[in-house]
């Protein structure tokens, strides 16, 4: 089955959609005990420093497994779902971002998860308007099993924003609830002049490809084990988004080495 609107035509099939859309719940649902468990683990560290200074150098041998192990092996996993040919992920890439808050509560590691919060409510309000847009009849027929991935995403999204926000505030600070960034206005002005699926398709992708290398960016530069571990557990399932986006633009997602970082987010995009 295809839809059409203004000669977008969705590539796959809907039964190929929906099958790619259970894999990627699936995926979802393997990752939540180990992302939940990272971010109680998170706020811990975090708690633990705040008493007793930096340990640096008690994390620093697990640290260096992690990054080894499982930031390597995550890369791995991202590249299998990344759709284009570029360089290796590194540590020293810089992630696009502008202007930064000129003070901030969130600091530290507690910056980047404050980041991954926002980055998470920004997919979740721009599903959601994908979804009113496609109500209004502003995207012409939208096909169920279009509808079905985003409303599987946006859950998704939802339940990563609650395990960064459970850091947040474990660690003593508050939740973040909207979306404190400084691209958010430009990101609702391209939905609202969305004509189709494909449009909002496009938008979702570039969003989706932020997240996860952001993520990926964060295995390598942020301090502490359990941080790593938490967005470790994340990045793959934001780049099955990606993938399942690729499809539904018929852009087939081949594989590269390793996953970039060049579109990674800034935590200079924050506005708090």
């Amino acid at each position: 089955m295809t839809a059409t609107r203004d000669e977008w035509d969705l590539p796959i099939s809907e039964a190929q959609l929906t099958r790619l859309t259970r894999d990627m719940e699936a995926a979802h649902r393997e990752t939540l005990p180990v992302m939940r468990a990272g971010a109680v683990d998170l706020a811990a560290e975090i708690r633990d420093r705040a008493a007793v200074g930096d340990g640096g150098p008690r994390n620093a041998g697990r640290r260096r497994f992690l990054i080894g192990a499982g930031a390597a092996a995550t890369a791995l996993a991202l590249a299998a779902c990344s759709g284009k040919d570029t360089s290796s992920a590194k540590s020293s890439a810089t992630p696009s971002g502008s202007a930064s808050a000129a003070s901030s509560p969130y600091t530290g590691d507690l910056k980047v998860v404050a980041l991954a919060v926002a980055l998470e409510n920004q997919a979740v309000g721009a599903y959601q308007a994908a979804l009113g847009a496609a109500k209004a009849g502003k995207l012409g027929t939208v096909p169920p099993a279009v509808a079905t991935f985003v409303t599987t995403a946006m859950a998704q999204h939802t339940d990563h924003a609650k395990a960064w926000n459970a850091v947040l505030t474990g660690a003593g600070k508050s939740a973040i609830t909207g979306v404190p960034l400084s691209n958010q206005a430009a990101t609702t002005a391209a939905l609202g002049k969305a004509a189709s699926v494909g449009d909002v398709a496009k938008l979702a992708l570039q969003l989706e490809d932020q997240a996860a290398q952001t993520y990926l960016f964060a295995t390598y530069n942020v301090t502490s084990a359990a941080g790593i571990a938490t967005a470790a557990s994340i990045a793959p399932v934001e780049a099955m988004h990606a993938a399942i986006l690729n499809f539904v633009l018929g852009q087939y997602p081949v594989p590269d080495d390793f996953l970039p970082t060049d579109k990674a987010a800034n935590p200079a995009l924050l506005t708090v």
